[in-house]
């Protein structure tokens, strides 16, 4: 059975709130960098980005990152991942970066995440953006905004359907069965 916990009003209230939390942390968007974790990450960041360059009324530096060869379960998975392309066309170093993610779950991705991210340069700092905080860390990771925070079981599964891949925007739980 499948349980949509988040519309497309809510996805787009959420990246609004992220946007101007963002802003308010960081006073501003100076040396503020948004970048998208391929693939779940990228399009949410692309919105986050847009967001708060139309805020601030100046362009945001955006990128994306893959971060196929940085997983630790990567040689354990069956279905060995294609590894999709990293783009960040610009220096990272003292910039205030923006990791954006759809779902956070065990901080896995993340930690392969800034490990991919210090291999271009030393960040002034990193922030994590995620839509869902689905809980069940194995990690010491946690996001620094969240568009919402999503108890679930382990045998559920949270999906996060963007318009730009499924022609909608929603969340949705499925139950394994």
């Amino acid at each position: 059975m499948n349980k949509v916990v988040m519309d497309g009003e809510e996805i787009e209230r959420s990246i609004t709130r992220i946007a101007y939390e963002i802003l308010e942390k960081n006073r501003g968007a100076d040396a503020l960098i948004v970048i998208g974790i391929r693939t779940g990450g990228v399009f949410l960041a692309s919105r986050l980005r847009d967001k708060i360059s139309a805020i601030e009324k100046r362009e945001i530096p955006f990128g994306i990152l893959d971060v196929t060869f940085y997983r630790d379960d990567v040689t354990k998975m069956d279905n060995k991942p294609k590894p999709g392309r990293t783009d960040i066309p610009f220096s990272i170093d003292g910039k205030k970066v923006v990791l954006v993610d759809d779902v956070l779950f065990t901080g896995r991705t993340i930690r392969a995440a800034m490990d991919a991210l210090i291999d271009f340069g030393r960040p002034k700092l990193i922030q994590l953006a995620v839509l869902v905080d689905r809980g069940h860390r194995e990690l010491p990771i946690w996001p620094d905004y969240t568009g919402l925070d999503l108890p679930s079981s382990l045998w559920e599964n949270v999906k996060v359907q963007l318009f730009e891949r499924t022609g909608k925007d929603q969340v949705v739980i499925e139950e394994e069965g």
